[in-house]
């Protein structure tokens, strides 16, 4: 195809590598869950930059075990990390993740330019 019969100019920007995406769609898919998007926002909000679970469990309708299941969830995607302080575990967000996701979905909005149909 030459380029008068295009409609829109080729693609700048490079693909992703195929671990950087599997990596980034294990991420959004540990968020397509609503529990989940809540907890990494609840967490990523709290004062300190990091939760007990003893104060995460409260705010949601759920078994203690179902928002562990969650929880952990997020962390085998990398989003968030946690340490244990006696009984009580402490859940704090991933910077480095959230700045990954974050930098996928950036769209250069001075350099995009739309197809006309």
């Amino acid at each position: 195809m030459s380029n008068q019969s295009r409609c829109c100019p080729a693609l700048g920007a490079a693909a992703l590598a195929e671990p950087q995406a599997a990596e980034l769609a294990a991420m959004f898919k540990a968020l397509s869950d609503p529990v989940r998007l809540r907890l990494l926002s609840l967490i990523a909000s709290h004062p300190g930059g990091q939760a007990c679970v003893c104060e995460i469990s409260p705010t949601f309708d759920l078994s203690q075990p179902t928002i562990s299941h969650h929880l952990k969830t997020l962390r085998s995607a990398g989003l968030l990390d946690c340490e244990r302080r006696g009984t009580w575990v402490y859940y704090w967000v991933v910077p480095a993740a959230l700045q990954q996701l974050s930098s996928v979905l950036h769209v250069d909005a001075l350099s995009a330019t739309g197809c006309s149909s």
